[in-house]
């Protein structure tokens, strides 16, 4: 965490839990109770809520560096979404209490803390509006480049998403249907714009991309 003594920084880590799960494994579920805090080390997480109707809505993809269960430290009482691995994952945990009495004793960590809540509600407002607004390429085309920002890695012809993901979850993360990710998928692969396999993306053409997305001019 940025700008924090190194003692503490090691204090901190040492009180951590070392946990490791595999892909598809629930790291917790919505509606349990909020008893814990913790930072993925690697690995990509999504975050998950049910809808009225049982469908699945995913908020946000995570990866290294990003925290999990901050509305523990802020006297929640239960997890409003669930976080489910979508590859191998390993995190740092802290019971809630004891990364409060962190946050007691350091203001710059609580700073650190507050810091990535207000940058998840800023996404999150980003995406409401994204939905509300923007038609679903543009939605596609930027929840692409965001996970390539994240999880992307250099191959031969572009970059891989390096992580499994399935028309449906990109559905769920953009919210509209499986159907219409597929049609967008398959016209922009014509394009020379993306290459995908089974649970697999390439992303061969990024300008192309950011145009979609409105990024570029």
């Amino acid at each position: 965490m940025e700008g924090i003594p190194e003692s503490l920084g090691v204090e901190v880590a040492t009180a951590g839990r070392l946990r490791e799960f595999g892909p598809g494994d629930a790291i917790f579920s919505e509606g349990q109770p909020a008893a814990a805090f913790s930072v993925v080390l690697s690995g990509s997480v999504k975050l998950v809520q049910l809808s009225s109707d049982g469908d699945a809505i995913v908020f946000r993809v995570l990866g290294a560096g990003d925290t999990l269960g901050a509305v523990s430290l802020l006297g929640a009482d239960s997890y409003p979404v669930s976080a489910v691995t979508v590859t191998a994952v390993s995190i740092l945990e802290w019971p809630a209490a004891v990364m409060r009495r962190f946050l007691e004793r350091d203001s710059r960590l609580s700073l650190n803390v507050l810091r990535s809540v207000s940058d998840r509600l800023q996404a999150l407002r980003l995406q409401y509006r994204q939905l509300a607004k923007e038609n679903v390429e543009r939605r596609i085309a930027r929840a692409l480049l965001k996970l390539m920002e994240r999880v992307g890695t250099s191959v031969d012809d572009g970059v891989l998403l390096d992580l499994p993901l399935s028309r449906e979850d990109l559905a769920q993360l953009t919210g509209t249907t499986v159907y219409t990710v597929s049609r967008v998928v398959s016209r922009w692969e014509a394009a020379g714009i993306l290459r995908s396999g089974r649970q697999q993306l390439v992303i061969r053409d990024r300008d192309s991309l950011q145009s979609i997305a409105g990024d570029v001019a």
